[in-house]
């Protein structure tokens, strides 16, 4: 069953604490159950209203998901341009493990789980709330060529399908992770297998974040 969505209603005055419920209940049902078990008539029970309400102001999961996400809890700034490829890697892991570890981890992990059933999740998220830390902005692998760090093919795949499962495996086992340990992930694992050539016409980015900048 589906709803029009809200440029197609007529004009009823929005309820700006009506919406600032259901985004809130989206945000806690994903912590709870992730973005795969998150249904919209699930966050209409949560948050007290209608499914008419909620499909007419967002038309799909993924359209209430970003929405919720931006009106959420404003996250730092990460500017990622340190000057070498090697400090740029170390600011993004350094940045997911800062955010894999706040009182949001648990939405976090949702979210980043969301990308193996909705990549297009993934890169709408990233361009709402910048960089994540769990994606290689393409901006940080433009100058690493540019300065003849890695080659012109070089892919993200390396970075994307390594750091994100790294960083989430160790947090949710409890297992240490200090900075030695993100300069070893590194200098032994990402900047190595960055720096090797891509096979033309092979792409191996992983579904969590493939056509992704999260």
């Amino acid at each position: 069953m589906s709803y029009p969505s809200e440029s197609r209603a007529p004009g009823r005055p929005r309820d700006p604490a009506r919406e600032a419920a259901i985004l809130e209940a989206v945000l806690a049902l994903v912590s709870e159950v992730g973005y795969a078990r998150l249904s919209m008539e699930a966050v209409a029970r949560r948050a007290g209203a209608s499914k008419a309400t909620v499909y007419r102001r967002w038309a799909t999961k993924r359209d209430l998901v970003v929405a919720a996400v931006k009106a959420g809890p404003a996250s730092a700034e990460l500017v990622v341009d340190t000057g070498s490829l090697r400090g740029d890697l170390l600011a993004l892991c350094e940045h997911l493990l800062r955010t894999l570890r706040s009182s949001e981890g648990g939405l976090v992990l949702g979210l980043l789980q969301a990308g193996l059933e909705d990549p297009e999740l993934c890169r709408l998220l990233e361009e709402t709330v910048g960089p994540t830390g769990a994606a290689l902005p393409p901006e940080v692998l433009d100058r690493a060529v540019a300065r003849g760090e890695v080659p012109e093919n070089a892919d993200p795949f390396a970075f994307e399908e390594v750091t994100g499962s790294v960083l989430i495996l160790r947090v949710l086992n409890g297992l240490p992770v200090d900075q030695a340990y993100l300069e070893h992930l590194v200098d032994a694992v990402l900047l190595p297998a960055l720096a090797r050539p891509t096979p033309v016409a092979t792409d191996l980015r992983p579904a969590i974040f493939a056509s992704s900048h999260l």
